[in-house]
C-alpha cells in the first residue's frame, strides 16, 4: 500500500500537495488572489469623484481611521472631495466634533479656487455655526487662516489641504502633506472648523451625512 502511494503521488503530485495540506496549487491561487484583492480594496477605503481616499493615516504617530468621505458641490461644479479621520470612527456630530485626540480633514481640490474665495467659504461656515460672541473669539484664529490660504495664493485642481489637529498644538495647515504656515494655537479652534461641515448648519448636509459614514 506504501508503495502504492508513493507511486500514485509521482504520477499525481497536485494529489500528494492535497493530501499533505488540504489544497492543491490551483486552489492556493485562487486564495492568493482573493488575498490581493481584500488587501487592494482596504489600501482605497472610498473613492470620490476619481479621488482614492486611504482607509487610514499616520498622524505624528498616531494611527486615524477614515470617518466618512463625500463631495462638495456647488451649483453644477464639484469643488473638493473630503475625507474625515479620527482615532476611532463617530456616527454622531457632535461626538465626531469633541472627540479627544488627533483628527484631521482633507480636501482634494477638483478644481482650481482662489485663495480669498476659499478663505471666505470657510470663514462663512464658521460664521454661520456660531453666535456672535463665539465668533468673535475665534477672530485671531481665523485671521491667521486667512494668512495661510492668502500666502498660498490658490487652492490649485489635484491639491490636498489637510487642517490636521495635535492636542497641544492646535490646527496645522498642511498642503500636499506639507505643512504651511505656523500652528494655529487656539485648542478650541478645529472644533470650530470641523462644524463648517458638521454643523448645525453645515456647508452642505449629504455631505455632512457622507462624512460621519452613511451611506446614502
Amino acid at each position: 500500500m506504501d508503495r502504492f502511494l508513493s507511486v500514485e503521488g509521482k504520477r499525481n503530485p497536485e494529489k500528494k500537495k492535497r493530501a499533505a495540506t488540504g489544497f492543491t496549487g490551483s486552489d492556493m491561487r485562487i486564495l492568493l488572489a482573493m488575498l490581493l484583492v481584500c488587501v487592494s480594496a482596504n489600501l482605497h477605503a472610498a473613492e470620490v469623484e476619481g479621488v482614492k481616499i486611504p482607509e487610514r493615516l499616520d498622524a505624528g504617530g498616531t494611527a486615524l481611521v477614515l470617518n466618512g468621505a463625500g463631495l462638495r458641490s456647488r451649483l453644477i461644479f464639484n469643488v473638493y472631495a473630503v475625507g474625515l479621520y479620527l482615532p476611532s470612527r463617530q456616527t454622531a456630530a457632535q461626538a465626531a466634533i469633541a472627540f479627544e485626540g488627533p483628527k484631521r480633514i482633507v480636501i482634494h481640490m477638483l478644481r482650481t479656487v482662489g485663495a480669498k474665495e476659499f478663505s471666505e467659504a470657510l470663514i462663512a461656515g464658521l460664521e454661520k455655526n456660531h453666535d456672535e460672541a463665539e465668533f468673535r473669539g475665534l477672530a485671531l484664529s481665523v485671521a491667521q487662516l486667512n494668512s495661510i490660504m492668502t500666502d498660498l495664493k490658490e487652492a490649485r485642481e489635484g491639491m490636498a489641504i489637510a487642517l490636521d489637529w495635535a492636542p497641544m498644538r492646535g490646527p496645522q495647515v498642511l498642503v500636499n502633506g506639507t505643512p504651511s504656515g505656523a500652528p494655529i494655537r487656539d485648542p478650541v479652534f478645529m472644533r470650530g472648523l470641523l462644524r463648517v461641515w458638521l454643523g448645525d448648519e453645515p456647508v452642505q448636509d449629504g455631505l455632512k451625512a457622507a462624512l460621519l459614514g452613511s451611506k446614502n
